[in-house]
């Protein structure tokens, strides 16, 4: 009887040893694809434009100043995760790699955004250059729409030029560029108008890292904004960047401006594949 029930115990033994190995050896579930091409293999890519994800999203960012309150990268955040929850929206949609150099103002003498230390830029003309060189390459790969997501209002003309050239030169292909005025202007126009029917003033929403922008960034990620400098206020002016007054923005405030930059750009995207 004792041996009986020794075989018994060496039996379970064996036997959840035998499970923790398979436990171990076997491999992670793996998670739901990605809309980000920086997530996936050539191989994916490849199947995901075969099955039919012809279009592709290439966020705009920019390093740049936006005052003591807000970091260089946010327009680089602000247009990977918006291009995300486009991608997902549209479906059959991938998302480039954020360019975050661009055009910001002259080197020397500094101008514009490179008075202030840590932005960077890059001459128009390298920028358009890019823009085209990405879009070739996608169109080589078989996608069909090549959309830029501009999130600063910069080089919004550098943008339209890029994607008029682009077609041109691939007019007899079934590829096109779509320079997306609606996700910029959702953002610069039609946020701030809905903020001043809501009592706000125009010298408090600002044009740049005032309340509309820093809602927005809020909104998007609240590790973009240094709360402490924010809501102590102080060196928000514009001799150190910020044009308008960003002390009562929120994430909550930021949250409907988020939610009608997708719509508008899925709406308008929308419009543009059916014209193609």
């Amino acid at each position: 009887m004792r041996s009986r029930i020794g075989s018994i115990v060496r039996f379970a033994a064996a036997a959840a040893l035998a499970g923790l190995t398979a436990l171990a050896i076997a491999p992670p579930a793996r998670a739901a694809a990605s809309v980000y091409l920086d997530d996936l293999t050539t191989t994916e890519v490849e199947a995901a434009v075969a099955a039919g994800a012809t279009t592709v999203l290439v966020p705009i960012g920019g390093t740049e100043e936006n005052g003591p309150h807000m970091v260089l990268g946010k327009h680089n955040v602000r247009a990977r995760v918006l291009a995300g929850r486009i991608a997902h929206a549209l479906g059959n949609t991938l998302v480039a790699p954020v360019i975050a150099y661009v055009p910001e103002g002259s080197i020397e003498p500094p101008s514009e955004h490179m008075r202030f230390t840590g932005t960077i830029s890059i001459p128009p003309a390298a920028f358009e250059a890019t823009l085209e060189a990405i879009a070739e390459s996608f169109a080589a790969h078989g996608f069909r729409d090549i959309v830029f997501l501009g999130d600063h209002g910069g080089y919004r003309k550098s943008e339209a030029a890029a994607a008029a050239r682009f077609n041109r030169t691939w007019k007899r292909s079934p590829a096109r560029a779509l320079a997306l005025a609606a996700y910029y202007r959702a953002a610069a126009v039609d946020f701030p108008a809905a903020l001043r029917e809501r009592g706000y003033t125009n010298a408090e929403i600002g044009t740049h890292a005032g309340l509309a922008d820093t809602a927005l960034a809020l909104a998007v990620d609240p590790a973009l904004v240094r709360e402490d400098i924010l809501r102590g206020g102080r060196d928000l002016d514009a001799a150190h960047g910020v044009y308008g007054d960003p002390r009562r923005a929120t994430a909550a405030l930021g949250a409907p401006g988020v939610d009608d930059i997708v719509r508008a750009s899925v709406a308008a995207i929308r419009q543009a594949l059916t014209r193609h």
